[in-house]
């Protein structure tokens, strides 16, 4: 369990978040996260790699209990390092990165399927970022990529979710299907790009890359930065401490 890795001989790769029993990622899982992906791309016969989860949900987040059980702000620090790591190896990723999401992606997970390229669901699939709840910020960015600016900004506040279905219509989900077709969907559009030139898709991701609107990674870290205030501040603490009496979390 934790991250796992298999790379076929027709170059598609799978990158496996099996952390249970939430996939609340801990420090080190999102550094292994970060790590794996970053392999996958220098491999040259991999051409498009596909990030999904085993179990009842795509990504919950950080650790929240990690964090509370940990002294001073080293896991903090960490949690933010190792997500911002994350997010920057899918977006960096050199091939198309592909996210199958099954079940409920928030949080972390939102940073990891906005960085994707292309993302296909599960009919049970919902999205959302909790973080105002938890006393964090960070990830509206990656939101933005997903839904329009207004619902964004409500999703922010509310700590609202949107489905699956919502997604699709506004096209940032290519495909909604059922939770068992969810890999052979993702499989069948990863065959499609590995069937093409190795060298013309890197060079469409590259490109693809560099008429982006925003520079994605710079605008996180903005985010971050608040994550820090509110945590010196002692609200942070309060909230995650709730969070963790009323066993939500990993």
């Amino acid at each position: 369990m934790g991250i796992e890795v298999s790379v076929g001989a027709d170059g598609i790769a799978e990158v496996v978040q099996n952390c249970p029993p939430v996939n609340a990622l801990t420090v080190a899982e999102w550094f292994q996260l970060a790590d794996e992906v970053q392999k996958l791309g220098q491999d040259s016969t991999v051409r498009v790699v596909i990030l999904r989860a085993e179990g009842r949900g795509f990504n919950a987040g950080v650790d929240i209990k990690e964090m509370q059980n940990t002294e001073g702000f080293g896991a903090l620090i960490g949690a933010n390092k190792g997500c911002f790591a994350a997010f920057a190896a899918v977006y960096d990723c050199p091939v198309p990165v592909i996210s199958a999401v099954n079940g409920f992606c928030v949080g972390g997970g939102i940073g990891l399927v906005g960085n994707s390229d292309v993302i296909v669901a599960s009919d049970d699939a919902f999205f959302g970022l909790p973080e105002v709840d938890r006393g964090a910020l960070g990830a509206a960015t990656h939101l933005s990529r997903l839904v329009p600016q207004h619902k964004m900004r409500e999703m922010v506040y509310t700590s609202a979710n949107v489905t699956a279905q919502q997604l699709h219509s506004w096209g940032s989900v290519s495909q909604v299907v059922p939770r068992d077709e969810l890999l052979a969907t993702a499989r069948g559009i990863a065959e499609s790009i590995a069937a093409k030139s190795p060298t013309v898709i890197r060079a469409a991701k590259e490109s693809l890359n560099g008429i982006d609107l925003w520079d994605v990674k710079r605008s996180y870290r903005f985010e971050q930065g608040f994550t820090f205030e509110l945590n010196l501040s002692g609200v942070s603490d309060e909230l995650r401490d709730d969070f963790v009496e009323h066993g939500k979390g990993k």
